[in-house]
């Protein structure tokens, strides 16, 4: 890892057309990037041939929740002080990442939202609406404001990342972005938001987020929360799981057509976690001054 202390996460699931271009980009922006294959099909991991970059790579589709738990997981353990977070379907632009550290630098403490609600004529009536009464109600649980309590593209601090009792399995899916927000706010971890563009038009797919099924998640998490804050109990502790929600005791390595040997579950929680390869040959170390451990493919 480079001086700077932060590393980008990039959850992908069958990305294949844009997630080397988004990779590409976020690297002119900070020096260590691991991206998490959630078990895509359409030749994700090959796309990132070549890129200096750490990719770990999931048994099966276990949801974006369960992704970026693994990858944010890695990153506290090669010494990251912050983590950024974007989509790899193009949607974020990385060219907003210094925006979002500049924020982050005049308040570390706090965690900060790319913020779309400034894009009110650009962003679909629909989806509009729904961001804002979501925001209503994981605020309320939250007990603080948040401006678009459904973006993504975020800088979490390092004590959110160790201290956040949330689900992380494969039952988690979107709403473990809802309900990080509402540990934050148990925490007593304040929200920054940071204007930024999206993109929604001319997306390489449809949107991976099941309207039915994930707002239902969504509004069972808001639901447990706010009972828990006005019953005065406290959210139960996370199970002894990896970050894809499979016990740490069943992990076991598992080879592809590739002949890459992958871990099928990695646990999050420990300081083991398997490094994969992008290429058959070992990816080049960025050498911009490191301060800890560099982030490496090894086969």
């Amino acid at each position: 890892m480079d001086a700077s202390g932060y590393v980008a996460v990039i959850p992908a699931y069958d990305e294949a057309a844009t997630i080397r271009g988004v990779a590409e980009r976020t690297l002119r922006q900070v020096g260590a990037l691991i991206v998490v294959d959630d078990g895509s099909s359409d030749g994700t991991a090959a796309a990132l041939e070549g890129l200096p970059l750490e990719l770990l790579r999931q048994p099966a589709n276990l949801g974006k929740g369960a992704s970026l738990w693994r990858g944010m997981q890695r990153a506290l353990e090669l010494g990251a002080r912050a983590v950024i977070t974007l989509d790899g379907d193009g949607q974020h632009r990385p060219e907003d990442i210094p925006a979002l550290l500049a924020a982050h630098r005049a308040r570390p403490e706090a965690i900060v939202i790319g913020s779309r609600r400034h894009l009110r004529d650009e962003v679909p009536r629909l989806r509009y609406g729904a961001n804002r009464f979501a925001d209503f109600w994981i605020g309320l649980a939250a007990g603080q404001r948040f401006a678009d309590s459904q973006s993504g593209f975020r800088v979490y601090p390092e004590r959110l990342l160790r201290e956040a009792v949330v689900e992380h399995g494969a039952s988690a899916r979107f709403a473990f972005e809802s309900e990080i927000l509402i540990e934050a706010g148990r925490l007593g971890i304040e929200s920054v938001a940071v204007p930024v563009t999206v993109a929604y038009r001319g997306l390489a797919r449809a949107s991976h987020f099941a309207n039915v099924a994930d707002v239902a998640r969504i509004a069972r998490v808001i639901a447990r929360r706010l009972l828990a804050r006005y019953a005065g109990s406290r959210p139960k502790a996370a199970e002894n799981r990896s970050a894809s929600g499979v016990p740490a005791s069943t992990v076991t390595p598992i080879a592809r057509s590739t002949g890459v040997a992958e871990s099928a579950s990695a646990p999050a929680e420990a300081s083991t976690a398997r490094q994969h390869t992008v290429s058959e040959s070992s990816v080049r170390r960025r050498s911009s001054g490191s301060r800890g451990t560099r982030l490496k493919n090894s086969e």
